[in-house]
């Protein structure tokens, strides 16, 4: 593939803030979005609906990076490929998983909607050496959240929920409404926790690894609230 360039790292190559409030991008930033956006298009071209989620959130990670104060660029392009082995079948998507040995302490099946972020955070680093590896790490949480989710995690994770072409449930209004009102953190916390309720609601199986990951958020922000 010739030589890298890592455009993410260098200080010189971190996205800014124009006057009118929109990302300022480097051309060989503008270069890669639009190279993700084709190979995006062209690899969920049979799932036009799939395709535009994953251009909208692309949009919203990057909005929502610039409401607090983070680089878009990594956020743009997490956001853009965060579905992409939504390409897959169901069944391909559980057996890629075994032969992988992906291990979530359940039967894999029982988990397959969680898959599709861990396996492409596996696949997507050798299709696009060039990007940063936290935008690998975003993507594999989008799915399972984790208890030390980073910034730009929690980025990806509330923008794949609230995205606007997603219909307006009372837990994406509410959290549509926190936005830029509210610190990142308790935003990503009310994406997180609404997600739960509805997989409850849905009387769908909720994975245990969720439940620890609750217990660890909430635990580390009752702690941090005692210390305030």
């Amino acid at each position: 593939m010739g030589r890298v360039t890592r455009l993410s790292h260098d200080k010189r190559n971190v996205s800014s803030t124009g006057a009118s409030g929109r990302a300022l991008y480097d051309n060989l930033q503008l270069a890669e979005i639009s190279k993700l956006e084709r190979d995006v298009s062209a690899h969920l071209s049979s799932k036009p609906h799939r395709l535009e989620h994953s251009l909208a959130v692309g949009e919203c990670a990057e909005s929502l990076a610039l409401t607090y104060g983070l680089d878009p660029y990594p956020a743009r392009c997490a956001g853009i490929l965060h579905d992409w082995d939504k390409a897959l079948t169901a069944d391909e998507t559980i057996s890629i998983a075994r032969e992988r040995g992906v291990d979530m302490g359940v039967d894999i099946a029982l988990v397959r909607p969680l898959l599709h972020g861990i396996l492409a955070a596996q696949e997507l680093p050798t299709l696009y050496p060039e990007l940063p590896p936290e935008v690998f790490q975003a993507i594999c949480r989008h799915t399972t959240a984790a208890v030390d989710m980073s910034p730009l995690d929690e980025v990806v994770f509330v923008a794949d929920g609230i995205e606007p072409n997603r219909p307006a449930s009372d837990g994406i209004a509410k959290a549509r409404s926190l936005v830029g009102e509210v610190s990142l953190d308790d935003l990503f916390w009310e994406s997180f926790v609404g997600g739960i309720i509805y997989v409850l609601q849905g009387s769908r199986y909720l994975y245990p690894g969720t439940i620890d990951i609750y217990n660890g958020i909430a635990a580390h922000r009752s702690t941090h609230k005692e210390n305030e």
